[in-house]
């Protein structure tokens, strides 16, 4: 799990859903109670770099609320269409859109030498946003035309949690989006019934 800063404080970026598109949906979750956390190009760029699609240390010169906007109507489309999966109905417009960003060009790499002399990745040239919006629709793509992958999809069980992932585990039994969040919330609560219970 990767740790970013957002405008409203400290917080860790998640990424426990086992796919970076994904990873960018649940990015949302807090939309629904009031505050962004891609709320501008400075978180943006965090993420970007904690979620693996930019080296370290990469500055976003180019990065502006276009690019914010941008990543804003991906994360909806790409949410749209996974939970039309999820439910068994389409989602026709959100799909055009996912495949039109996914059509974009690829991001440039090269290895170069790091600090310490062994090959690290590094940027042939700016990143560009049509690129960075590219790689993460093709990778919705990617997990939507997987049958396998597409069949272990699931909707986190936590109260209030809307978070979809992608069930790994050994039988398929995972419940949650993480068992240290969601899971640790619900045996809490769990424990407080059964306090509230024997001290009545």
């Amino acid at each position: 799990m990767a740790a970013g800063m957002g405008s409203m404080g400290s917080y860790e970026w998640r990424f426990d859903s086992g796919r970076v598109c994904l990873d960018l949906v649940a990015t949302g979750e807090a939309a629904s109670r009031g505050w962004e956390r891609l709320d501008g190009s400075v978180p943006l760029g965090r993420w970007l770099i904690a979620a693996g699609l930019l080296p370290e240390g990469t500055r976003l010169a180019q990065a502006d609320a276009r690019w914010v906007r941008s990543f804003a109507e991906l994360r909806a489309a790409i949410e749209r269409l996974v939970r039309a999966e999820i439910e068994g109905r389409e989602a026709s417009a959100a799909l055009e859109r996912v495949n039109a960003l996914a059509a974009g060009p690829p991001l440039g790499i090269r290895a170069v030498r790091g600090a310490d002399g062994t090959l690290v990745r590094a940027l042939s040239a700016e990143p560009a946003c049509e690129a960075l919006l590219a790689a993460v629709a093709r990778d919705a793509l990617e997990l939507l035309t997987d049958p396998a992958a597409r069949a272990r999809l699931r909707q986190c069980e936590g109260d209030n949690c809307r978070r979809v992932y992608v069930d790994t585990s050994r039988g398929r039994r995972r419940r949650w989006c993480s068992s240290e969040v969601c899971g640790n919330r619900e045996r809490v609560a769990r424990h407080r019934r059964r306090a509230a219970l024997t001290q009545a």
